[in-house]
């Protein structure tokens, strides 16, 4: 079957749905009908990536994380990305100004926060309009996205956000806590610790058949359907996402309200600034620090003082084994233990081992044997 013999099997199925009256006696043939078309996409997906001419771009990650600015051409990307780092951008006013991930770094509370420029993101990019397949693989690899909308054109969010979700994007959502163990035997098993609001097993079986045959599926999350199906599909990644307003400057602040507070509405978190002006820039660093769940450690070699100048950057929820294996790969073998202050301690100055979850702020001095 080729590409488009899978492409007709999947709107004849989409057809299906369309003409299918939802009811409490439908709802598991609906499940099973949208898991079969999202395995089809999937299909589809995969062969015209390994037919596709050309390369994706290339992203060294660098820095403590790496963060995706993502628009529609001429928003203004290259003037927010130059405001923040000393990267240069070519400037112009037609599709794909930028003809290269152009790669920063933004230095904040001791972090090196790497920002790539994408080219222009348009409509049709999930399907490779324009240059839109190899964006979205450079995409797929950053810690966190940056949406950059202009004040004029607030529906360019929905445009490209749709885009995101076609390319197996989810944003906004942490992966759900379902677990699926596939067993040799015993047919699909449903487990739960929840009340469902969406779903029931028989539902989640009828999904889960058109993946595996026997396996055991273990939910602790009230889930929606195209949640569940998206557990089956392996290509999803779940990343979080700030929105950006640009060119505040141009309209008034009525206006600017009402768009915040609309795009508030539908779950994202957005902050409004002028890359041109600089305004707001300061109020959105400590945004992408915090989205990024970064966290300042200050080392303190025994005997001798605090460095409060060049922190070490972790993830929340690291422990002091994470602290040790970015300082050195030999620091984790050769450990004896930690002494901690600060939030994360339960007293002045505890000693600790390397499972000791870290806070933000806190002084860690490590103790390795010789």
């Amino acid at each position: 079957m080729d590409t488009s013999d899978i492409e007709k099997q999947i709107k004849d199925l989409e057809d299906e749905i369309f003409n299918t009256q939802k009811n409490k006696a439908t709802e598991h043939h609906i499940g099973r009908l949208k898991a079969k078309i999202a395995r089809l996409r999937q299909e589809v997906d995969k062969r015209k990536s390994a037919g596709g001419k050309g390369k994706g771009f290339s992203i060294k990650k660098q820095g403590d994380a790496t963060v995706g600015l993502v628009g529609f051409p001429s928003i203004g990307k290259s003037t927010l990305l130059n405001q923040l780092n000393s990267a240069e951008s070519r400037v112009g006013s037609y599709d794909f100004t930028t003809l290269d991930a152009i790669p920063g770094m933004m230095y904040y509370n001791g972090a090196e926060i790497q920002i790539f420029d994408l080219p222009g993101l348009i409509s049709g990019a999930s399907e490779g309009k324009g240059r839109g397949r190899k964006v979205l693989s450079a995409v797929r690899n950053v810690d966190l996205i940056l949406f950059m909308i202009d004040a004029e054109h607030p529906y360019h969010l929905e445009l490209m956000a749709s885009e995101l979700h076609k390319a197996g994007l989810r944003l906004k959502h942490t992966r759900p806590d379902v677990v699926v163990k596939k067993t040799g035997f015993g047919g699909i098993n449903v487990f739960s610790t929840i009340k469902f609001s969406f779903l029931d097993e028989e539902l989640i079986k009828s999904i889960a058949s058109e993946y595996v045959i026997n396996a055991d599926i273990i939910v602790r999350e009230d889930i929606t359907e195209d949640q569940l199906i998206d557990i089956f599909i392996e290509n999803r990644v779940y990343i979080p996402a700030i929105v950006i307003v640009n060119k505040i400057d141009l309209i008034n602040s009525n206006m600017l309200k009402r768009q915040i507070e609309s795009v508030k509405a539908r779950g994202w978190k957005v902050i409004g600034i002028s890359a041109f002006k600089g305004t707001g820039l300061k109020e959105l660093q400590k945004l992408i620090f915090e989205e990024l769940k970064l966290m300042r450690i200050f080392m303190k070699p025994a005997g001798k003082k605090v460095d409060m100048d060049e922190p070490l950057i972790l993830r929340k929820g690291n422990t002091v084994e994470a602290a040790c294996r970015k300082l050195h790969r030999t620091f984790k073998d050769k450990f004896r233990y930690a002494n901690v202050s600060g939030p994360s301690a339960k007293h002045d100055v505890q000693k600790v081992g390397l499972d000791h979850e870290l806070k933000d702020g806190d002084i860690l001095t490590i103790v390795l044997s010789r």
